[in-house]
């Protein structure tokens, strides 16, 4: 088959300094780039092929990401002491 491609110069530039790069003629790395993509299926995303142990991994080790965050104690903060704070400043 034989294709005629009508290519922007800066375009046509690119590629040449591409296949230059790679020690290929324009033809020769053009039929690259096309054999690598063309027929290739999309490859499927982690939430359609995971096995529920990936997942369960998966969300372990985002959460190992974030830091722990110390635990309040209800004598830390109690409801008498927010409204104890807020009858102090009322006075």
């Amino acid at each position: 088959m034989t294709v005629t491609l009508e290519l922007k110069p800066e375009i046509e530039e690119r590629i040449k300094q591409k296949a230059a790069e790679k020690g290929l003629s324009v033809e020769a790395f053009i039929e690259t780039v096309i054999n690598g993509n063309v027929g290739r299926q999309p490859e499927k995303s982690f939430a359609e092929t995971a096995t529920f142990e990936e997942w369960e991994k998966a969300l372990k080790d985002w959460i190992r990401r974030f830091p722990p965050h110390p635990v309040l104690s209800d004598e830390a903060i109690s409801r008498e002491s927010i409204y104890r704070e807020r009858e102090d400043a009322q006075l």
